[in-house]
């Protein structure tokens, strides 16, 4: 499996929740045919196991939704703390008609099992998904339900199926959106003990 950056490793399947167990701030990513597009999602998690799946909202009259629908594909990429004002303006701005990735210079590859694109700067894991038709969900609810395909993090931040947010890597740690404009970080672990 190729990825975006050099710190990135493939995640584990059954691992795959972890990445957005804890609430983070995703962008979504997806194509048809020459047409692409990339926003923020503030509501997205893990709904099973095995095989691993989520459920995400996506606002049914969003350019994003009217791609992953053609498609059936789409990527839930998790951005750092360094991806704040990037994750603002993609979550503010609409791609109909405008390209998002090249009006504000998003560099990006392509997935290796879906071929959506991926940012190859900002974020620090990202999940491939195929969308799970769900007619009446989706005509009815903003609320999309996907399996995951494959899953790749920095290393950095999330291995061996964890996340390890220190003072050394605050720049990769995940953002969790406030509300207008501002975003709180993940920071410090703690680690719980046993109870007598």
């Amino acid at each position: 499996m190729t990825s975006p950056h050099p710190h990135f490793k493939p995640v584990e399947l059954k691992h795959a929740s972890r990445l957005i167990n804890h609430g983070p701030t995703v962008l979504v990513t997806t194509a048809h045919g020459r047409q692409r597009n990339i926003m923020a999602a503030a509501w997205s998690m893990p709904v099973e196991f095995t095989p691993p799946r989520i459920a995400i909202v996506i606002d049914k009259s969003t350019y994003t939704r009217e791609l992953i629908a053609a498609s059936g594909v789409f990527a839930v990429c998790i951005p750092g703390a360094m991806a704040a004002d990037l994750t603002y303006a993609v979550g503010t701005s609409s791609g109909r008609g405008a390209d998002k990735f090249d009006r504000l210079g998003i560099e990006s590859v392509p997935a290796p099992l879906t071929g959506v694109p991926l940012p190859v700067a900002g974020c620090v894991a990202w999940l491939e998904c195929r969308l799970i038709p769900e007619p009446h969900t989706e005509q009815a609810y903003d609320t999309c339900f996907a399996e995951v395909l494959g899953a790749a993090a920095d290393q950095r931040v999330f291995s061996d199926g964890h996340w390890s947010f220190r003072e050394d890597n605050s720049d990769l740690h995940t953002l969790h959106h406030l509300g207008a404009g501002n975003f709180a970080r993940a920071s410090t672990m703690v680690k719980a003990q046993p109870l007598p």
